[in-house]
């Protein structure tokens, strides 16, 4: 990587490449666990998986620079790192939206559920090899790209992506609603009921409603 300081142009990009990667990793993996397809994202349309966005981001912010030192100690510092990332990110979404997207209290070795030693290590294998191998050629291809045709398209997909999560959120409360028995008052909680309902939601979170 040059020695050339990251702007939110760049940082944009890794989130952005951390999402669709992390949304065809956990696609793949309930493929193979479960033989069924689920539709692991934290926005209602498109496939963005904003957890392993995050990451990614974090990963690159702070622990970049320890690319090229031990493979083992890069790993230790992943899995440290990934765990507490995932604590936070499991806590923040239960007590910011209300619900649980993962539970881990059936696993060996877990912490409230939120994380566990054998997704623990997961983290650490995925973040070595994104920060060791994946990470230098996602920068230079995002640096390499033209730039005036990279802010266009990057200015497009945030708004998307703020529309995309005002949408969610819209739905979740909708979902909220109906699981108590209140019913539409309008087209538009029609419409949140047929193509974003609970079936759907359940899908995209492993749904969990918090029953306080």
């Amino acid at each position: 990587m040059k020695k050339k300081i990251m702007g939110f142009y760049e940082l944009f990009y890794i989130f952005l490449f951390g999402c669709l990667f992390g949304y065809m990793i956990e696609l793949l993996w309930s493929l193979y666990r479960r033989g069924i397809i689920i539709n692991h994202t934290a926005l209602v349309v498109g496939p963005f998986n904003i957890v392993y966005g995050f990451a990614a981001v974090f990963f690159v912010v702070f622990l970049y620079k320890y690319r090229n030192d031990n493979i083992i100690k890069l790993f230790v510092i992943v899995f440290i790192v990934g765990s507490l990332l995932e604590y936070l990110l499991s806590f923040s979404m239960e007590k910011l939206v209300g619900f649980v997207a993962w539970n881990y209290k059936k696993y060996f070795l877990n912490i409230n559920g939120r994380i566990c030693l054998k997704y623990s290590i997961l983290w650490g294998i995925l973040g070595v090899i994104w920060i060791r191998y994946i990470c230098p050629v996602v920068i230079d291809f995002i640096r390499g790209f033209n730039r005036k045709k990279g802010e266009i398209i990057k200015n497009i997909i945030i708004v998307f992506l703020v529309f995309d999560s005002i949408l969610t959120l819209q739905a979740i409360n909708r979902a909220k609603d109906y699981e108590k028995g209140i019913t539409p008052s309008n087209k538009y909680e029609e419409l949140l009921d047929r193509f974003f309902g609970m079936d759907y939601l359940n899908n995209m979170f492993n749904y969990r409603w918090n029953k306080k």
